[in-house]
């Protein structure tokens, strides 16, 4: 048996020398992309990035999953989202969450241990990370279900519909939940997005073992759209993203995004990448990065909005700052309290959930008299 081969070439239009090719999908005016917001933002995730993998080495952090290459996909996806709209990330959306406006040390916590993540959506609509895999693809679904039965889509007022964007890699896809994502995404006309980063490697198996098709061609087997686009161009992932973010606010249902990208680094700091892939794969990709695709492009003769000098020494200062930040802020994470596990679990506590809280903690009270 023959299976039919797909080619598809993801969609760009910003290429690595840095040259933008005009194409009437990416938005203009008010809905364009600010490219220098989008440059700091991506210099500033990647800081991120690097000062965490520094503490991790340090002993103050026990994990760390790198972003490091991927911060087009991010920044393009983030930048689409309005404030009403939900985010249910995977563990490595650092510089999404950058652009929704969380706060990084706060991301530090659940590898340092001094939280269990949780959910408080009256602070902001971003769900702290997950770590099951695929496992947030049926949260933001579920979700999805109650924008829809609070009648926030398709009212056509912007500052009302909402919609969720829900990331996932490309191991995902092989995971039970998130093919019953897509299926009830799809057979209720869900106002979701699924943004894939298909980063070539789910952990140490690359793509190839898991699909015979590109990512975005499974949509279309679910009954929805799908498209691929070049994870390390920020533009094209920003176009893609907010039309889909569009289509599902207004109505239309779920899309699933395929980001073609790389992840430069292992897997987390407890892997050893070159067990299962070559370094001159790596550099390959390093070729193609996103931060030196768009930097090109603001600096060159036809930049539609330039990097002067002042910018870039403010920026160098502010990446000097929020690494002094992190430092000192994941080294001042409060200890938990024994009462954080019961909070922001439901959004009012049952008479059943609080007496078992007010058990534990005269449990827990009665320990510490004991070692008193």
């Amino acid at each position: 048996m023959t299976v039919e081969t797909h080619q598809t070439e993801p969609w760009s239009v910003l290429d690595t020398s840095g040259h933008l090719r005009p194409d009437e999908r990416v938005p203009s005016g008010d809905s364009a992309l600010d490219l220098r917001r989008a440059y700091r933002d991506m210099v500033l995730a990647r800081r991120v990035d690097a000062e965490a993998i520094a503490l991790q080495r340090q002993g103050e952090l026990g994990l760390w999953p790198s972003m490091l290459g991927q911060e087009g996909a991010q920044v393009g996806a983030g930048s689409a989202l309005r404030p009403q709209d939900v985010v249910f990330p995977t563990y490595r959306e650092h510089a999404v969450a950058w652009c929704f406006g969380v706060d990084p040390v706060q991301l530090l916590g659940l590898f340092r241990g001094t939280t269990m993540g949780g959910w408080d959506p009256r602070e902001r609509n971003f769900n702290l990370y997950t770590l099951v895999i695929g496992a947030q693809t049926l949260h933001g679904v579920g979700y999805a279900m109650g924008i829809v039965r609070d009648g926030d889509v398709g009212t056509g007022d912007p500052e009302r519909d909402r919609a969720v964007l829900v990331f996932l890699g490309d191991g995902a896809l092989s995971e039970g939940e998130t093919n019953e994502a897509f299926v009830w995404a799809a057979a209720q006309q869900l106002p979701v997005v699924f943004f894939c980063q298909n980063n070539q490697w789910a952990i140490s198996a690359p793509f190839s073992v898991q699909s015979r098709i590109p990512a975005a061609e499974r949509a279309r087997g679910f009954g929805f759209p799908g498209v691929r686009v070049d994870g390390n161009d920020v533009i094209a992932c920003h176009a893609a993203t907010q039309e889909a973010l569009a289509t599902a606010r207004a109505g239309g249902g779920p899309t699933l995004i395929e980001a073609v990208t790389y992840r430069r680094n292992p897997h987390t700091t407890s892997d050893d990448d070159l067990r299962y892939r070559s370094g001159s794969e790596n550099d390959e990709w390093e070729g193609r990065d996103p931060i030196d695709r768009l930097r090109l492009l603001l600096t060159g003769d036809d930049a539609p909005e330039r990097l002067d000098d002042d910018f870039l020494a403010e920026l160098a200062q502010e990446e000097q700052a929020l690494a002094e930040r992190l430092r000192t802020g994941c080294r001042a994470l409060p200890v938990p309290s024994p009462e954080d596990p019961f909070l922001h679990t439901l959004e009012q506590m049952p008479a059943d959930l609080a007496r078992q809280r007010d058990e534990h903690l005269a449990f827990v009270a009665a320990g510490e008299g004991d070692h008193a």
